[in-house]
């Protein structure tokens, strides 16, 4: 009698033993679960759409006053905290060539198509279709859908107007007499717009490269990345700035500055600034919410009143030249990729 008791006793505490046991998988496995759905899931178990969670990081360049706006509406509208590097094209390069061990970005936007596309060459970005992809300008989502011109700039002719009251010259005539010793360019080498103008010129042109060498033949200087070059015309150290950044010379004109710009007639280059999901991303879903947010109404407004060009063709704008109104260097991307490190290398070598 008593072994039967020991052994009813033994059987229920096997079975209370499997029970637990089983209970504390369940645990485990719907924790995990749980954690993963903070990031990646965009529905709950009833349908609902839910809110992204946890942060991303975003490497983007000037404006940083857009920089921030973008932010923090991004933040506001899904709770993801953004962590920003700002920075030129080429520091952020430089950051990621620095970081590639041991990556943190998820989200880099250039203000240069064509290192976008180096990117893309070597494998670094991923591929995904963003909202409103249908209304973003033609060409500006390249063919493997893995850059997103959310926003474009153009390049023109900047000038000084306490010292040229008008001006309307082409790129050719810029290396006349009268201009000696008073054109300056920003330093392709630092400013990815610059760096895609001069690939253009020399692509889309058949005398690209002769008037670059004229330029350096009359005087042309570098005083640095753009900001510096466009402060050289802006206190009258020099009159002209060629290929000066669109967004940068209306911004100041708002301000008050005494400068003026416009598009030569021969074309200009309108170079969108991609927006990329790194293949590296330690928060992929956030990382496509992002992008999605950039092409956003709210987003794309905050586009246009930053003085860029906006990435979706139904946005226009009140505070400069749009986009349709710029005369365009045919541009050919590829071609353009191959020659635009070098072409910058040796602009600043011929204006030594």
């Amino acid at each position: 009698m008593k072994k039967r008791i020991l052994s009813l006793l033994l059987a229920g505490c096997m079975c209370l033993g499997l029970a637990a046991c089983g209970q504390s998988g369940d645990d485990n496995s719907n924790a995990g679960n749980e954690d993963n759905s903070a990031v990646t899931d965009s529905v709950d178990e009833s349908g609902e759409e839910t809110q992204p969670s946890g942060k991303v990081t975003v490497y983007m360049p000037s404006p940083a006053g857009l920089a921030d706006k973008l932010a923090a509406a991004f933040t506001e509208k899904t709770g993801v905290e953004v962590e920003q590097f700002q920075g030129t094209t080429g520091e952020i390069l430089a950051r990621l060539e620095t970081e590639a061990a041991n990556p943190v970005a998820d989200v880099v936007i250039l203000a240069s198509w064509s290192d976008g596309l180096s990117m893309k060459e070597d494998g670094q970005i991923m591929s995904y279709t963003p909202a409103n992809a249908d209304k973003i300008n033609d060409g500006w989502i390249d063919d493997d859908s893995m850059l997103f011109g959310y926003s474009a700039s153009a390049v023109g002719v900047i000038y000084n107007t306490t010292i040229y009251s008008e001006l309307d010259a082409d790129w050719a005539d810029l290396s006349g007499s009268e201009y000696t010793d008073d054109i300056a360019i920003p330093d392709p080498e630092k400013s990815g717009a610059c760096k895609d103008f001069l690939a253009g010129l020399v692509t889309g042109l058949d005398n690209g490269e002769a008037i670059m060498q004229s330029w350096a033949d009359n005087g042309l200087t570098v005083p640095g990345a753009n900001a510096a070059a466009l402060e050289a015309v802006t206190t009258g150290e020099k009159g002209i700035l060629i290929a000066g950044v669109d967004y940068n010379a209306y911004s100041s004109m708002a301000d008050g500055e005494p400068i003026s710009i416009y598009y030569p007639a021969s074309g200009t280059v309108v170079n969108p600034r991609p927006a990329m999901i790194m293949n590296t991303a330690p928060n992929v879903e956030n990382a496509k919410a992002f992008i999605d947010f950039l092409f956003s109404d709210e987003a794309q407004q905050m586009v246009a009143d930053a003085y860029l060009l906006p990435g979706r063709s139904d946005i226009q704008c009140e505070n400069r030249t749009n986009l349709s109104d710029i005369p365009q260097i045919p541009t050919d991307w590829d071609a353009m990729m191959e020659v635009a490190t070098d072409t910058a290398a040796k602009l600043n070598e011929i204006c030594q």
